[in-house]
């Protein structure tokens, strides 16, 4: 039986997780469920893109993966089914799944059309454990949907390079657990528009000239323990998805503060790299 998980904004506190696991519990006895996160902040639709982006892949093909964020059905929100890399994915239309296919076409889109036979007011709840239970069971998406070719595009998450590439221009999309920026600049992009420039980084107050490939990688461990630069010790590095992360090394958000308040970032804000002229 195929792995489900479960991402959505909905925190801990409340009944809702709870509920939704129990639903699917009571439509498939032997199910297996996993938690990718229950912590996305409440319909943010750019961190819960992220998250899902860099978590989904990790999973066995055939997956479903239940997107409970911004979920509630109206005129402007439908209800999709897609299958794009060989993973199911149950959504609202709201842009998370553009995020998703701005590499990967996907293979087939469905607008849900199941809720005339759903009395719903828990769409994660009474629709989308509904559509993942038949998909679990081996049952297509031409019988919960119709077929359409065009989602809803998730805007301002795509970085801009300068008409002559002397720069790319790129914004906050995630901040982590620890602090950690996350950029929308991928190494894939930095490397086409580089090629092999000197470069600097602009992240407000923050500049960093390299780019590193493990946090570690910052640290002089030729010095001895008491004349290495660690705390505080802030970096650039291509973090685990390839995407340009702004760091502190080791940092803790609740005591010392992490990159975010360290170097005054939040979600948008502007981070750019300027590249020499020469190569």
């Amino acid at each position: 039986m195929p792995i489900i998980t479960l991402t959505t904004d909905f925190g801990e506190k409340d009944h809702f997780v709870g509920a939704v696991k129990g639903a699917i519990y009571t439509e498939m006895e032997d199910a297996k469920i996993v938690d990718i996160s229950h912590s996305v902040s409440p319909f943010h639709l750019h961190e819960a893109a992220y998250i899902i982006q860099n978590a989904y892949k990790s999973f066995p093909q055939g997956t479903i993966h239940v997107i409970g964020v911004d979920s509630e059905l109206n005129p402007e929100n439908k209800h999709i089914a897609v299958l794009m890399n060989g993973h199911y994915f149950i959504s609202a239309d709201n842009g998370i799944i553009s995020m998703l296919a701005s590499e990967i076409r996907p293979e087939k889109i469905v607008e849900i059309n199941i809720h005339d036979r759903v009395i719903s007011n828990f769409p994660v709840l009474d629709v989308f454990v509904k559509v993942a239970s038949h998909i679990s069971r081996g049952g297509t998406l031409d019988v919960i949907g119709k077929n359409i070719t065009e989602i809803k595009q998730l805007t301002g998450i795509r970085p801009v390079v300068s008409n002559k590439e002397s720069q790319i221009i790129g914004n906050v999309i995630y901040i982590d657990n620890y602090g950690n920026v996350i950029s929308n600049i991928t190494k894939k992009l930095f490397e086409e528009v580089g090629r092999g420039r000197e470069f600097i980084i602009n992240a407000r107050t923050a500049k960093f000239t390299q780019v590193h490939t493990q946090y570690s990688n910052a640290i002089n461990f030729d010095l001895p323990p008491e004349k290495r630069e660690e705390d505080g010790k802030k970096l650039a590095l291509w973090n685990s998805s390839n995407y340009l992360e702004l760091a502190i090394y080791k940092s803790n958000p609740t005591s010392v503060g992490g990159a975010s308040s360290l170097f005054g970032l939040e979600f948008r804000d502007t981070i750019t790299i300027n590249f020499n002229s020469q190569p």
